[in-house]
């Protein structure tokens, strides 16, 4: 196993984990209904009574039409994040999944490629299932909302790289609470999800800048509400160059980390 190596075989990797996934579905199927309307709940009803309705593109929006996206984009982020770092660190450290496939014809890079497009595709499963429900809210805007499958992909893609980076670096299960804590929770909060990162001072609102879930949001959100921008655009780019630099990262990191 030496060299770069990568062929179709990695689907192989993708429909061994669907297999399993069919077998759990009703589980995983609850989170992604039920988490929308706890926060629209909480956050639509309750705090948008206070906040009112809050400029974007232009135009005056309701708060919970405002946050309904980014609770969308937050799901793409969480599924594929938590995929490719737990979900991965189990299947290669404790289950022995991964040394079981390398005993086959498959690669390293045909495995971790496999891992990370199936990733990907939890984060379009979960996001199709939260369109259902904040659908029944009338917050969504079709036919231009379809496209938030696609753009669940690209965005799980970017998470996805990012997480096999972490599962290849971390130590120890536990270890995972840093990029959680460091990298997951300051996304989550301020990248544009509850509110505009206009209110931010300066220099946070470049950090956000930088941030993928921030790109995530704008494109969720243009997406949902039908309104599209340059940032649109930018957001398109910036997730396509951000999976397309750690791609690479994440298979070269786990090869270091699988030949040692």
């Amino acid at each position: 196993m030496t060299g770069f190596s990568l062929s179709r075989r990695f689907v192989r990797v993708w429909q061994r984990n669907l297999l399993v996934y069919r077998k759990t579905w009703k589980i995983s199927f609850v989170p992604p209904l039920l988490e929308p309307l706890f926060y629209l709940a909480a956050f639509g009803v309750g705090l948008g009574g206070l906040v009112g309705a809050l400029s974007y593109g232009g135009t005056s929006t309701a708060y919970t039409a405002y946050i309904a996206p980014a609770l969308i984009a937050i799901n793409i982020m969480q599924s594929a994040f938590f995929e490719n770092t737990y979900a991965s660190f189990v299947r290669m450290f404790y289950q022995k999944t991964f040394d079981a496939m390398l005993a086959t014809p498959l690669t390293i890079e045909e495995v971790i490629t496999g891992e990370i497009l199936w990733g990907a595709t939890k984060s379009v499963i979960g996001t199709a299932l939260m369109m259902v429900v904040i659908s029944l809210f009338g917050l969504l805007h079709y036919p231009h909302a379809l496209l938030l499958l696609p753009a669940a992909f690209l965005g799980g893609l970017a998470f996805g790289c990012a997480g096999m980076i972490c599962t290849a670096i971390v130590p120890t299960i536990e270890t995972f609470n840093l990029p959680l804590f460091l990298f997951i929770t300051p996304m989550f909060l301020f990248s544009g999800t509850f509110f505009p990162i206009g209110n931010l001072p300066g220099w946070a609102q470049f950090v956000a800048g930088i941030l993928p879930l921030t790109h995530l949001v704008e494109l969720c959100r243009s997406l949902a509400l039908g309104r599209f921008s340059s940032a649109t655009l930018v957001a398109v780019a910036y997730l396509v160059i951000w999976s397309a630099v750690l791609f690479p990262l994440a298979l070269a990191g786990m090869r270091r980390r699988l030949v040692r």
